[in-house]
């Protein structure tokens, strides 16, 4: 019994000593972190950047059972080859396309075409996600589709 009471005594005082470090963050030394972000800038600094034409596609208000169709213009405007190793979205009535085999060089343009059917989406507002899985700084970008489907 005295071993468990003089545990629940150590354990109290540990945690008591490890919250008085209520203020953490203010104790971060701003050189150390404006020099990491220094190099994390530099280490991205020769990385792709995919710039996309649109973020979002509004299709506004369609039927039930409608195909919406529109297309991502991605541009290169880093300085080494953008690839596009993936494209992942929020359900299997989204589908993207993209070139799955090429890079696209700094300074060029592909198109992701992506086609989202409304079949069973009747009622109300869509919000479709389409996650790009890129060799950028971030690694991925997202475009995303919405609108209103109305039941047939």
């Amino acid at each position: 019994m005295k071993k468990i009471i003089g545990l629940i005594v150590v354990l109290g005082s540990l945690v008591l000593v490890s919250c008085t470090e209520s203020n953490a963050a203010a104790k971060v030394n701003k050189e150390n972190l404006a020099s990491a972000k220094k190099r994390d800038l530099d280490i991205h600094k020769g990385a792709p950047i995919a710039s996309v034409d649109k973020k979002e596609y509004n299709f506004g208000t369609v039927t039930d059972g409608d195909i919406v169709k529109t297309t991502f213009v991605i541009t290169n405007t880093g300085k080494s080859p953008l690839v596009i190793t993936d494209a992942k979205t929020t359900c299997g009535c989204t589908v993207p396309s993209w070139p799955k085999d090429k890079a696209i060089a700094p300074g060029e343009s592909t198109e992701i075409k992506v086609e989202f059917n409304t079949a069973g989406k009747g009622g109300g507002r869509q919000i479709k996600d389409v996650t790009l899985f890129t060799n950028t700084a971030n690694g991925r970008e997202i475009v995303t589709l919405k609108g209103i489907v109305n039941k047939k």
